[in-house]
């Protein structure tokens, strides 16, 4: 890794300012006139977005919070959080749900419940949950609305509670919201070993006779049809398009497309009569540390426009899904519900590629970003003992591709495959969502 792309483990941890950043008031609660001798003051790590562009631009500080939720509220010890596709392009200032900087990153997490505000009747202390908020979770200590906490199940670890509410929910929805999946189906996933790629095959298991088209690199072809996809493709070598032409000459009736630009025009094309894609990312605007100019330009250029008198005449649908500007919480309530039930009942399991201590913030965008995770990856609040720090690397890698030389081999094959088809391909989680 270069001296400019250091990640926050080689930053020294910054000392608080006096105010939260912006977009914190999903995380800590500020104090009130009256209140600040009452309330303990309390010190929180939190990763904080301080400007748009490298991993440098995330930095790790410990800032001054406060123990009194308010109405409403519970304050919650973080024990795990989510990293999603999202926060990538947050970081380059190109995910507009998120705060300007300086702002407290995250929108999942997991932890235990250390207080409770006024009118909070259905939370106590020493509960367990899993959180869901449009930023302000990547801290130690979290101040969240009640009802965006969510009861843990006794057998969920926090791991796996940090890596369901993002990805679950956006494909849940997709697939039984928008795209009606039925027995006999079939759907095309890109992505299919990133965090939403997972969920939506597990999902889609619990439907009898489901055909799953799944796009990923060779190496996870494994991984990913043991989790359920029937048809691996390696997007890098192969025409995801004449391979499912092959199989189905008809196309397939669904098609989850977090890519964008040229992609969605073909994933159109994929479609059978009143098949639907749903569009939920546009991982394809994304080609490097930095925002690119250029691959946005791309990507938007070849943004699929249709007309809806072309649609009537092709009998397919177009839908657009963004778990950010979903305001409907009763929505999300149940639908969570639902996800809890069927994790119960052993039908789904959030799969963890694996976690990082905040102080490698870097490290994990980095794994996300090559495209190197097969599932969630995961940031851990707790610093790193040092007792750990030497097997951490090897817990954190994936046995095929753990080292410096095949990253850089796979974004060399990867612009390779750029240039041969004029487009910018990129696998990794969105969130897809809000993704």
């Amino acid at each position: 890794m270069s001296g400019e792309e250091a990640p926050v483990a080689q930053q020294q941890q910054d000392q608080t300012p006096d105010e939260p950043p912006s977009g914190s008031e999903s995380g800590m609660q500020r104090s009130h006139p009256g209140q600040q001798e009452a309330a303990a003051a309390l010190t929180s790590r939190a990763l904080v977005l301080t400007g748009h562009g490298g991993y440098d631009k995330i930095r790790l500080q410990v800032r001054t919070a406060r123990a009194d939720p308010g109405s409403g509220e519970v304050l919650v010890r973080v024990r795990a959080c989510g990293l999603n596709f999202a926060d990538l392009m947050g970081r380059q200032g190109l995910y507009e749900p998120l705060p300007g900087p300086p702002v407290i990153m995250g929108m999942e997490g997991s932890g235990v419940v250390q207080a409770v505000g006024e009118g909070v009747a259905d939370r106590k202390v020493g509960d367990r949950v899993l959180m869901l908020s449009p930023s302000g979770l990547w801290q130690e200590l979290a101040v969240v609305a009640a009802d965006h906490t969510f009861l843990m199940p006794d057998a969920m670890s926090f791991e796996e509670a940090a890596a369901l509410p993002v990805n679950y929910l956006t494909a849940h929805m997709m697939l039984f919201q928008m795209g009606n999946l039925r027995p006999g189906k079939s759907i095309l996933i890109h992505m299919a070993a990133g965090g939403v790629g997972t969920a939506a095959t597990q999902l889609c298991r619990t439907v009898p006779d489901v055909t799953v088209f799944g796009t990923a690199s060779a190496s996870k072809h494994e991984s990913i049809v043991q989790g359920g996809v029937n048809h691996p493709i390696d997007y890098r070598t192969k025409d995801y398009v004449e391979e499912i032409r092959k199989i189905s000459p008809k196309g397939v009736d669904i098609v989850l497309d977090p890519l964008g630009g040229s992609d969605t025009q073909k994933g159109f094309g994929l479609l059978k009569p009143l098949g639907s894609i749903i569009v939920f990312g546009a991982a394809n605007c994304v080609t490097g540390q930095k925002k690119n100019l250029l691959a946005l330009a791309k990507t938007w250029y070849n943004q699929l426009s249709i007309s809806t008198l072309k649609l009537m005449q092709a009998n397919r649908a177009v839908c657009g899904f963004h778990l950010g500007f979903l305001s409907d919480h009763q929505l999300i309530a149940s639908t969570m519900s639902t996800l809890m039930e069927l994790y119960t009942q052993g039908k789904i399991q959030p799969r963890i590629d694996s976690t990082f201590h905040f102080e490698q913030v870097g490290d994990a965008m980095r794994r996300m970003h090559d495209r190197l995770n097969v599932g969630k990856v995961i940031l851990l609040p707790e610093p790193e003992r040092k007792e750990d720090a030497a097997t951490e690397p090897k817990r954190n890698a994936a046995p095929e591709e753990n080292t410096t030389e095949a990253a850089v081999a796979a974004e060399g094959k990867e612009e390779e495959q750029k240039k041969e088809e004029g487009e910018a391909g990129l696998e990794g989680g969105v969130e897809e969502l809000k993704d």
